[in-house]
């Protein structure tokens, strides 16, 4: 197999472990009613551990250049911060001003921007596999978010500019570390910004109850950690190993190879992934509109595995 392909692969396992992810949310949120600012400082700090044990092992010497390289330091706060963290805070305030169906359509907008960016860093224009590609995926997405319903999507001002900034953080983490990629690796790269992420989701638990009342009140401010049964640390282990850990490692590696453009839209894979997951363990029913939302994903995957014709891009440790 080559490495294109790998990376193909690569990337939808991340982005079908998200799906894993949303559905071990939704349970902890439907049985235990955790705070959502308070999940995520647990997830992100975890996933931060569980990446710094694997590279502290396997690659010691890199994270030490790393940590002494300014200008490296310097992208590791922007993309932890401003990537990794803010993508999942907005995520959830946009689905507290809108719904979750508007939220995820609207994060599906982090395509447009990274087909912008690379358009503007290539200096081109779209092809017309990925113009195809980018309305099968798009397609796919409102179908899986609204069950075929347009209707069902509402907006209003201020949540479509929260949904927004969901699709520019997505973006951000998406394409902004290709440089740090390719001269570092994805693994200590992704691992760093996490644990930058995970401590920026603290401070945010820890100053929250300081926020806006409506503001705090969606994020769950000041809440404590609920008592669990061992199902919901069992969900909550699963969301922040597999669903954080190897998601996003997975992820970010298989668009080192692929590229940010294709990544995004493999990418959306995950409500396809949320969708079959939550109808075989929380007995969520299919409709008409899932099956062909799986048909484009389908189409979505092939159009973007069909390399451009131009000369491969040097590989990436």
């Amino acid at each position: 197999m080559g490495r294109f392909a790998r990376g193909i692969i690569i990337t939808l396992l991340g982005a079908a472990l998200w799906g894993f992810s949303g559905t071990c949310s939704q349970y902890l949120f439907q049985h235990y009613a955790i705070a959502p600012l308070l999940v995520t400082v647990i997830r992100m700090l975890g996933a931060a551990v569980a990446f710094l044990v694997t590279i502290l092992v396997t690659e010691r010497e890199k994270v030490t250049a790393i940590l002494h390289d300014a200008p490296t330091r310097r992208s590791l706060v922007v993309f932890g911060c401003l990537g990794l963290f803010l993508v999942q805070v907005t995520y959830v305030v946009t689905v507290s001003l809108t719904n979750a169906g508007t939220a995820t359509v609207l994060q599906a907008l982090n395509i447009v921007f990274c087909m912008l960016a690379a358009f503007i860093a290539e200096r081109r224009g779209p092809r017309v596999a990925e113009l195809l590609a980018f309305a099968a995926a798009f397609t796919a997405t409102i179908l899986v978010a609204t069950g075929g319903n347009l209707s069902s999507i509402s907006i209003s001002t201020e949540g479509l500019a929260w949904g927004l900034a969901t699709a520019a953080a997505a973006a951000v983490y998406i394409t902004y570390p290709k440089r740090m990629f390719a001269r570092w690796g994805s693994f200590p790269i992704t691992g760093l910004g996490m644990l930058i992420g995970g401590l920026t989701a603290l401070v945010a638990w820890l100053v929250s109850p300081a926020l806006p009342p409506s503001l705090a009140v969606v994020l769950g401010a000041g809440e404590a950690f609920p008592a669990m049964g061992i199902d919901g640390w069992l969900a909550l282990a699963a969301f922040t190993f597999v669903g954080t850990f190897l998601a996003f490692g997975l992820y970010l590696h298989g668009i080192s190879i692929v590229g940010g453009m294709r990544g995004s839209m493999l990418g959306t894979i995950e409500p396809v992934s949320a969708m079959v997951i939550s109808s075989a363990w929380l007995e969520t029913s299919f409709v008409p509109a899932d099956w062909l939302a799986l048909v484009l994903m389908v189409a979505t995957v092939f159009l973007v595995s069909v390399p451009a014709s131009k000369p491969a891009e040097k590989p990436v440790s």
